[in-house]
């Protein structure tokens, strides 16, 4: 019955495979190639970690320039880069990877070939764009027919053109990888000022972008260092944009304003009163995402039902969100149902697909009681004993 169940909620469409990561102790990755025309420079290896570079190795070249470094694999996405005084190549590490750089000084940031590592190629890609980023910046402030205003208007729209490009060809794509972690924290140069493109404290869009890449990786590296990190970014940004929009409506105290883990869901039930997933705090709830309209749909619902009537007593609520487009085939549907039910009718283009990292409807997540992510369907074996552990 638990395998069946499963296999029920998750339906037929595959979801997308967790990235493998290495627990192993004896497991790691290397970095080699070759920087040319630097001869007796010291070439660094360096993790960045969240409070800034640490050395962890280094080499002093040769003629040839070939150089190699070998470190324990990480369980978690990593990131480090090769330096030579301010010459820089990001990598990132997500398991025991051999990757290959070949570049030649003084032009290494701007000019390598990486093999071995696609997470590394989509941060190639993402250094290069963010170049090109900073030139067209660099051009507009220069520019000498242009006055204040239309210098910050044009800065404006290429951040903009720019933003959107990343969000959709490379964070929005697979928000659970490390480019797309990347991707979150480029910067560019303003006159003297450096600040981040993704504004994760006061931009609303933003915060967004920052909450879809901290709730994937809140549910496939749940220990990870950066992953808390980013989610503790993401929940303070919200916290900011709520309090601004509190203030401006009615001065509401800031202190009252609730910010969990999960992002928040506020939408209309089946008798049209709006129904929030944070008020659920205190229960464990099953966060579920269907469309009642789908093959499968009944069988579903009757194994939800039978979890229901088991746990609900025990402190187990459904909040389950609908993408049905027939709104009065989804009331019908949805009518003798004991627990939550809403219904997005923004459908394939909700946010909530790209905030949830949603590949494939049905699927579902478990909430606990203080309102934090707890897993999603693709690392629950057992939903009942997972169910269980948190009541």
């Amino acid at each position: 019955m638990k395998r069946n169940f499963a296999k029920i909620l998750t339906g037929a469409t595959a979801f997308s495979a967790v990235l493998a990561m290495s627990s192993c102790t004896d497991n790691r990755f290397t970095v080699s190639g070759e920087i040319t025309e630097a001869k007796d420079s010291v070439l660094y290896l360096e993790n960045m970690s969240l409070s800034g570079p640490v050395k962890v190795d280094s080499a002093t070249l040769g003629e040839s320039g070939a150089f190699s470094f070998s470190q324990k694999a990480p369980d978690a996405p990593e990131f480090y880069r090769l330096r030579i005084a301010n010459q820089i190549i990001n990598i990132a590490v997500d398991s025991t990877e051999q990757i290959e750089v070949k570049a030649q000084f003084p032009t290494m940031s701007g000019v390598y070939d990486v093999t071995g590592s696609e997470e590394c190629a989509k941060v190639k890609e993402l250094a290069l764009l963010q170049m090109g980023l900073q030139r067209q910046v660099d051009d507009i402030v220069r520019a000498p027919m242009l006055g204040v205003n239309a210098v910050r208007d044009s800065v404006e729209r290429v951040l903009e053109q720019y933003k959107t490009q990343v969000k959709e060809q490379y964070i929005f794509k697979e928000p659970m990888r490390a480019y797309a972690y990347y991707a979150l924290f480029q910067t560019v140069r303003l006159g003297q000022a450096e600040s981040l493109i993704f504004n994760p404290r006061s931009d609303e869009q933003d915060v967004k972008v920052f909450a879809a890449v901290a709730t994937s990786w809140d549910a496939y590296y749940p220990d990870a260092e950066r992953g808390k990190n980013l989610h503790n970014i993401a929940i303070e940004g919200m916290k900011n944009v709520r309090i601004v929009q509190q203030q401006q409506l009615d001065n509401i105290d800031p202190d009252k304003i609730n910010v969990s883990n999960v992002i928040d869901i506020n939408l209309p039930d089946n008798k049209g009163t709006s129904r929030r997933l944070t008020d659920l705090k205190g229960k464990v709830v099953l966060l579920d995402f269907h469309v009642f309209a789908a093959n499968g749909s009944t069988e579903r619902i009757m194994a939800l039902r039978d979890i229901y009537n088991k746990y609900h007593a025990q402190g187990l609520e459904i909040y389950q969100v609908s993408f049905d487009a027939n709104e009065h085939f989804w009331k019908t549907s949805t009518a003798a149902l004991p627990w939550i039910c809403v219904r997005d009718g923004q459908g394939a283009q909700s946010e909530l697909l790209i905030q949830y990292n949603i590949q494939s409807i049905p699927t579902y997540f478990l909430v606990g009681r203080g309102s934090d992510l707890h897993k999603r369907d693709a690392q629950i074996n057992d939903l009942e004993a997972e169910i269980r552990s948190l009541l």
